[in-house]
């Protein structure tokens, strides 16, 4: 399945090259039909974190202070770690946590 995930807000320091946009390619966990918010969790995690992963996840979800948007469309609004994904959907994390 082909999403977009765009990070903002910092978390992009986090992955390499601090690149804010990815096109990327994710099949469903083992069993599952269709990418789950938890399965893309997972995925990004592995694959896309470089650095102090511990900023961008907490146990299966996101930490405290990450704003997650499904096509625009807070997560929570959508099924949170069950929403379901489908092709071409844009997924956003944007941290609203700022030092100071």
């Amino acid at each position: 399945m082909h999403l977009g995930l765009e990070f903002g807000g910092g978390l992009e320091l986090l992955l390499e090259k601090s690149v804010k946009v990815h096109k990327v390619e994710v099949q469903p966990k083992g069993g599952e039909v269709k990418v789950t918010m938890r399965g893309l969790l997972s995925w990004v995690k592995a694959n896309l974190i470089k650095e102090r992963p511990e900023m961008f996840v907490k146990g299966d979800s996101v930490r405290p202070g990450v704003l997650v948007l499904i096509n625009d469309c807070d997560w929570e609004l959508c099924g949170g770690l069950d929403a379901e994904l489908e092709e071409k959907d844009v997924v956003v994390f944007i941290s609203t946590l700022h030092g100071g």
